[in-house]
């Protein structure tokens, strides 16, 4: 399954480096726009928070949704590429 993770860093400054590793460790992942990643992983989306919530803070904000077949938006053709490639394989 694809997740998009969204998220709203509270704390300027604060090094994030553990979750953007703790994120890349879910699964192969994709990430071009500044606060979203997608991640293909064989977690489910609270597997996925479960890795993640250790390396936020209580007033940072995050969202973790699947994706589905339904999406669109203005991204680089590789991106497309990424998404639909993996998109195709969970719809099988």
């Amino acid at each position: 399954m694809i997740y998009s993770i969204n998220y709203d860093l509270k704390r300027p400054g604060q090094n994030y480096d553990a979750l953007h590793e703790a994120i890349k460790g879910c699964g192969s992942w994709w990430h071009y726009l500044g606060s979203t990643w997608l991640v293909d992983t064989n977690l489910n989306a609270k597997g996925v928070w479960d890795r993640l919530s250790p390396h936020v803070d209580k007033n940072d904000n995050m969202l973790i949704v699947g994706i589905t077949r339904d999406y669109n938006g203005w991204l680089p053709k590789a991106a497309w590429d990424w998404i639909n490639q993996r998109a195709h394989k969970a719809a099988a």
